[in-house]
């Protein structure tokens, strides 16, 4: 039986945000815009939250946190791109951070750097200096599902509403 999730707007259920993504959201003129819902923590992948609610792939994204390095110099950002996608991380993510190699940051410090729960990282209060890398397909769907920053519940937003995050740059071609 197929769940069908209750949305809320993000004001009236705090409770279910992170405190770095309650942050970001508290007097942002976009807040208005954004919904959450709980959902059960063995729901946070893409995959299962699919499986058992209403939510469809199409409607997912999916956060991801990279890392490279120019020399001596540690280079961080986030990428966000459509659940039917893969981010390409070897090229384009890489290319964008101007570093030789790139790749996922290991789990314990992307929870520890961003203050978010893994499987529920979202690009909404990251760290103010990290770029939010957008895959341009993210931006134009009608509405997006993303992480709250928590395991226990998703927000969702206009997929046009992706692109006024803070730090965001948007990007063709940053997923396949």
């Amino acid at each position: 039986m197929t769940e069908h999730l209750t949305w809320h707007p993000v004001t009236d259920r705090p409770d279910l945000l992170a405190g770095p993504v309650r942050a970001a959201l508290e007097g942002s003129s976009w807040a208005a815009s954004c919904e959450v819902a709980a959902i059960d923590p063995d729901l946070a992948d893409t995959q299962a939250l699919v499986d058992a609610t209403d939510v469809t792939l199409e409607e997912c994204a999916n956060c991801i946190v990279v890392l490279g390095r120019r020399g001596e110099t540690e280079r961080v950002a986030a990428g966000l791109v459509l659940a039917t996608t893969r981010a390409d991380v070897n090229t384009t993510i890489r290319k964008s951070l101007d570093v030789r190699k790139a790749s996922f940051m290991p789990m314990d410090r992307a929870v520890a750097d961003t203050g978010m729960e893994y499987g529920g990282i979202t690009p909404v209060g990251l760290p103010q200096d990290w770029p939010v890398l957008v895959d341009a397909r993210v931006v134009a769907s009608g509405r997006v599902v993303i992480g709250s920053g928590i395991r226990g519940s998703k927000l969702r937003l206009p997929g046009p509403l992706v692109a006024e995050l803070p730090g965001v740059q948007v990007i063709e071609g940053l997923a396949r």
